[in-house]
């Protein structure tokens, strides 16, 4: 089992920052790819991001690709979520996810975070 728990979601005007942080404790964190997704009202989880298990691999859905990044730090068993121009449409709940191969299937994660709440002001 990997337990996962995110935090820094908020609300923040359009072209704003937020960094969310996803904390993760059970099994070998390094193990596994750590991936991001979102949720809008009324509208599927969507892939935003995911990394591999070194750090030395990352990729993104085009609609945040130049604007956010995703970092890890294995010593401290968690990943991050750095977002930039920040946009009304980015509005969502983000999750953080954990998964054994890297993917953008939501349904190919194992293990998932409650989710934060991001709002992006017009």
């Amino acid at each position: 089992q990997v337990q996962l728990v995110e935090s820094g979601g908020g609300l923040v005007q359009a072209g704003g920052s937020l960094r969310l942080s996803c904390a993760a404790s059970g099994r070998t964190f390094s193990n596994y790819v750590m991936g991001w997704f979102r949720q809008a009202p009324g509208k599927e989880r969507e892939f935003v991001t995911a990394i591999s298990r070194s750090g030395s691999s990352t990729y993104y859905a085009d609609s945040v690709k130049g604007r956010f990044t995703i970092s890890r730090d294995n010593a401290k068993n968690t990943v991050y979520l750095q977002m930039n121009s920040l946009k009304p449409e980015d509005t969502a709940v983000y999750y953080c996810a954990a998964t054994k191969v890297l993917v953008v299937v939501p349904g190919r994660y194992d293990y998932w975070g409650q989710g934060t709440q991001v709002t992006v002001s017009s």
